[in-house]
């Protein structure tokens, strides 16, 4: 049986390890995972997803707020594990650590590497309008994400798909890449790949000012980076000085010549907005400042009496 360390925090991670725990020649032997955080409004201390996971089958976790250096890398290298699965981990892990198990360690990253790198791949994927998707096991170094790869298998991308949608699907289709590739690590019988420098990219972590929608841009990007922030962070533009959200829209055949970000078309069904080169987007799902998500039906039933075509978004 094979001892297995397992990295991981957000849900995404959550069907990985469940996949590792219910393997008969594996054993989970221990779980690292972020610290608990506040989250909300009310700040509630709540522990990460893979913290809860690990609990409910009575593993071993180690919640280190950095590892390098830490009493819990001493303690999990101590476990003697054969390898080290990672997958949304979130920490830089130490050369120390990926080089200890035997057959070292490798990492469940949703993308098709050398494509987007980095913290927000699922993200950049859609904000970037891509086709096609899917994940990567690939063995961990020092530099971020540049590992040679070992196994990789593809997605559709869905013209409805979001964020949200994406992460459960790559959740478990890196899942069974995983439960694939791994009788492969341990006979010996893969042949990984280096990775094709020439074609890497990068996707960091969201920022702030990202979030915040540019109404010069075309309508088709901006409808893309809608999607690629749902379900968080979530764009936002601004209404009457307040942060105004904007969840599902899609851009429509309409031309107009309005000032960027002009509200152009207002019903009590339908809300289009002026964007760059003369394209129009329609929202369909929004939340104002201090309220709920709803549909823009819902919204306009409710504002169309404070709103009028002509009025601009900042």
């Amino acid at each position: 049986m094979y001892k297995i360390v397992f990295m991981g925090t957000p849900e995404f991670s959550v069907p990985i390890l469940e996949g590792l725990i219910q393997e008969e020649n594996y054993e989970v032997i221990g779980v690292v995972t972020q610290p608990d955080r506040k989250v909300g409004r009310k700040k509630v201390v709540t522990p990460p997803p893979v913290k809860k996971k690990a609990v409910e089958h009575g593993i071993a976790v180690f919640q280190p707020e950095k590892l390098s250096g830490s009493e819990e890398m001493n303690q999990v290298l101590a476990l003697e594990p054969d390898i080290i699965v990672t997958a949304a981990y979130g920490q830089y892990v130490p050369t120390k650590m990926l080089k200890a198990p035997k057959y070292k360690a490798v990492n469940v990253h949703a993308s098709l590497l050398p494509k987007y790198r980095g913290a927000a791949p699922i993200h950049y994927a859609l904000i970037n309008g891509d086709r096609e998707t899917g994940v990567t096991i690939m063995y961990m170094e020092k530099e971020m994400d540049a590992g040679d790869i070992i196994s990789q298998r593809s997605l559709r991308i869905d013209p409805e798909d979001t964020v949200g949608t994406l992460f459960g699907k790559l959740s478990l289709i890196g899942r069974d890449l995983l439960l694939d590739t791994l009788p492969d690590i341990f006979s010996g019988t893969h042949t990984p790949t280096s990775q094709d420098l020439s074609e890497v990219t990068y996707s960091p972590m969201i920022s702030r000012e990202e979030e915040k929608i540019d109404w010069t841009k075309r309508a088709e990007t901006i409808a893309f980076k809608v999607r690629g922030m749902n379900t968080f962070p979530g764009a936002y533009t601004l209404l009457k000085g307040q942060r105004f959200k904007i969840w599902r829209a899609e851009a429509v055949s309409q031309s107009s010549d309005k000032e960027p970000g002009t509200i152009v078309r207002l019903t009590n069904k339908d809300m289009q907005i002026q964007c760059g080169e003369q394209t129009v987007l329609s929202l369909k799902e929004v939340q104002p400042f201090g309220k709920p998500k709803m549909t823009i039906e819902d919204f306009l039933s409710g504002a169309v009496n404070h709103l009028e075509e002509g009025e601009r978004f900042e």
